[in-house]
């Protein structure tokens, strides 16, 4: 239902569509675990429910496009063996990514205590700026590249292409910087209550700062995959995940193993850095591929983009790693002043970068009119 809707440019309703999702869980745990014997059951149970009213949610919106479903058993109709034709190779992408993380996960429960957590918690702080940015993106670009393809625009569509690579640079690259070296005081703010004390913090840095490698990548990716699809090309992106997945369990094996024979502290941030540099490979190869298709030709000006966005980099590293106050001083700080001073570093983080992409040039009202 989502989907369909964002084929028609109705954008709001299913971005908003996962808050259903929240509020339910939200209110299973306070309403109804309590009252459980297995309290987690509450939480399953909502999930199911939370799914039927996630497409409640949407039916309205359906209505409004003249799209409300009528479920009909069309196994035999030609649209429908097109697209489970075309699924196919989606469904073994998605598992590629759950072995990925199956391994991940296997190999870490073999580590020192603690090193699933620590993973856990970095790659959740990583999912912010992907899931709020580039899964928004690809979300937007998808239709628009699907409209191109379908007109056998290839202009506007290696247009699309290159204007959402440049968009998810722009911000995958401070949120990278941003991420490496506020890595620990995020931690501390957001987790280091209770149990999860300053070794906890330490060791979730190490990952943290390990998946902020590859955070660009990730970003990338949610704008060269969706290239493929929008051609109805499911295939390519699935072998190319198969890659990515036998390099990642290579790179584990070479990173881990060394550091636990010689006994390096934080053998979970290879696992980390694994998975950055196999999302390189991934999104390298990706973007190989639309350029040897000729479906893609980077447009001019790549070079002063980068430029220009390397040196704003640079000066937001710059301020927050003269500026910021050592790791014990947040350890010792009250929870307000964790907060008060983690949202300031952020914020002068944050401005000195687009001071300095204002400063080297960039102009964003034009950047952003490009995608049209």
């Amino acid at each position: 239902a989502a989907g369909i809707l964002n084929t028609y440019g109705r954008f709001a309703a299913a971005s908003f569509v996962s808050v259903w999702l929240n509020v339910v869980l939200i209110g299973a745990a306070i309403l109804i675990s309590p009252h459980l014997a297995q309290p987690e059951l509450a939480l399953a149970g909502g999930v199911f429910v939370a799914g039927v009213v996630q497409v409640l949610f949407l039916l309205p919106s359906l209505k409004r496009v003249g799209l409300f479903p009528k479920p009909v058993w069309g196994r035999q109709d030609e649209g429908v063996r097109r697209i489970l034709k075309l699924m196919l190779p989606g469904i073994i992408g998605s598992s590629v990514a759950q072995i990925n993380l199956l391994f991940d996960t296997l190999i870490a429960s073999f580590l020192v205590a603690g090193s699933v957590s620590w993973l856990y918690y970095s790659d959740r702080l990583v999912e912010f700026p992907l899931g709020v940015f580039a899964i928004a993106l690809s979300t937007v670009i998808l239709p628009s590249l699907s409209r191109s393809h379908a007109n056998d625009s290839v202009d506007e569509f290696s247009h699309t292409v290159d204007w959402g690579l440049r968009m998810v640079l722009l911000i995958g690259i401070p949120s990278a910087v941003g991420l490496l070296l506020l890595a620990r005081p995020m931690l501390v703010t957001l987790f280091n209550y209770g149990d999860f004390g300053a070794t906890d913090v330490d060791m979730a840095g190490l990952s943290l700062m390990a998946y902020a490698v590859g955070l660009p990548a990730f970003m990338l990716i949610k704008v060269l995959a969706p290239a493929f699809y929008s051609r109805k090309d499911t295939t390519t992106p699935v072998r190319i995940a198969v890659v990515a997945l036998i390099t990642n369990m290579v790179l584990n094996l070479l990173f881990v193993v060394p550091m636990v024979l010689l006994e390096v502290p934080g053998p979970h941030a290879g696992l980390a850095l694994a998975t950055s540099l196999a999302a390189w490979v991934n999104a390298g190869l990706l973007f190989h591929r639309l350029k040897k298709k000729r479906v893609y030709r980077p447009e001019s000006g790549w070079s002063r983009f980068f430029l220009q966005t390397g040196f704003a980099a640079i000066v937001l590293g710059s301020v927050l790693a003269v500026g910021m106050s050592p790791l014990q001083d947040w350890l010792e700080w009250s929870v307000w002043s964790r907060v008060t001073g983690l949202l300031l570093w952020v914020a002068a983080g944050a401005g000195s970068y687009f001071i300095a992409l204002l400063l080297s040039g960039l102009k964003f009202k034009t950047l952003l009119q490009q995608r049209h």
